[in-house]
Parts: structure tokens; sequence; C-alpha cells
């Protein structure tokens, strides 16, 4: 029988290894799976490339991992977000290595990760520093960069319900990130707020089939006055 549910967080987040390059998903702390973060944090692996949106705030979640010194480099869209004080510290230190990409270029290089593509083409940053390096070719009179995939060990997400076979729906945009990084990772862990009986979750509502998930941890944040399909 297939069962994906897992009885704590120290279970979900077993064997996550020094060294992993980690997914985190999220925009900002929407839709950010905060407590696999701490649980993270607890568990100790260090070493760790960490993918996300943005560089965390004050010294909580994302922050406290990288202020905890677990953190290698971090890839990421916007480094400077509201009081990004650990990682500016820790970058002007040299402490922490930064990848910069552009928000949509990092969607998409995690996306063809999940569908099994190693490359594509991008106009964006064609011309600019963050194209140094990178193999560039036109295509109809056009400048395109190519981008590398974006491949994870481990993928953190955050669901509003799931199943027992994984699969999970989210509420709103607490979508974001957190379906293409389920796809782009070898061990995928989602923190839902709800764990319903086979069958009760409508199959339009599943943003992530459970084939892409290996455990699930049910976290209750409170707050059930929002359903999915309200938002």
């Amino acid at each position: 029988m297939i069962n994906k549910i897992v009885q704590s967080v120290a279970d979900a987040l077993a064997g996550v290894k020094d060294g992993s390059t980690v997914l985190i998903g999220g925009f900002g702390s929407v839709g950010q799976p905060d407590v696999l973060i701490e649980g993270l944090i607890e568990q100790g692996a260090k070493d760790l490339t960490i993918v996300l949106n943005n560089a965390g705030s004050g010294r909580i979640g994302v922050a406290k991992l990288m202020d905890q010194g677990q953190v290698r480099k971090i890839v990421c869209s916007f480094p400077r977000s509201k009081d990004p004080v650990v990682f500016e510290t820790l970058y002007r230190e040299g402490k922490i290595e930064l990848e910069l990409v552009p928000q949509g270029t990092l969607a998409e290089r995690i996306r063809a990760a999940g569908a099994g593509i190693p490359a594509f083409y991008t106009a964006t940053a064609a011309g600019t520093l963050l194209a140094r390096g990178k193999e560039s070719r036109e295509f109809d009179g056009k400048t395109y960069v190519m981008e590398r995939a974006l491949k994870a060990d481990v993928a953190l997400v955050e669901a509003w319900e799931a199943d027992r076979w994984g699969n999970l729906v989210y509420r709103g945009s607490g979508g974001n990130f957190n379906p293409i990084m389920a796809m782009a990772a070898e061990l995928t862990i989602a923190q839902a707020q709800h764990i319903r009986e086979l069958g009760e979750l409508h199959p339009h509502m599943i943003g992530t089939p459970g084939v892409y998930v290996n455990r699930v941890v049910q976290v209750d944040r409170g707050g059930d006055w929002l359903k999915p399909e309200q938002n």
C-alpha cells in the first residue's frame, strides 16, 4: 500500500546529506515551507546550495539557515529583499556564494529539469554580465543565451492539501514555485495543512501528482477559513 505520509518533520528530512542542492518553494513567505526549513536547521545538513526566490529576511527561516553556517551557496532572483541582514553580512565577508538568476529564467531552469530538458535558450540577460561565460546563439537575428536546467537533490514545498499517495493541492498564490520545484528533485518533501482520504481531492485541483512526491508531513498552521476554490 502506497503511503507517503510520515509522522514527524524529522522523519520527513531524514537522509538529507551535506552538500545537497535544495529547492525551497514560496514567493517570499507565501507558500514557503517554513516548518520544513526549521526542520532542516535542526537536522543539521551543511554545505548546502539553496535555490529559491529570495535570500530571506531578518533572522528566521532561510536567513536563520544561512546564519547557522549551513549554506555554502544561494541561487536566487532577489538577494536584497526586505531586511536581508544575514545574507548581506555573509556575502560581504566572503562566507557565502551568490548565483543571481532572473526570476523567469530561474523558474524555467527548474521547470526544464522536471521536464527532462537539459538546456534552453532565452533572450533574458543577453548582452549583460549575467551572460558572461555562457553560450550565446542568434535566432532570427536576435541573440539568445543558453541556460542549463537546474535539478536538485531535495525539494521542500508547501501544499494546502495532500493524500497518502502524495497528490498535492495548493491554495491560490501559495502554488508559485512549488509545483515546478516538486518535479525537479530526486527527493521531494511536502508539508501540508490537511491530509485527505484517497478520492477526496478533485483531480482538477491537484497541482502536483503524487508520482513526483516522496514524503508528506502534516503541518497545521491554522487558518482553515479559506478554501482553494475561494482564492
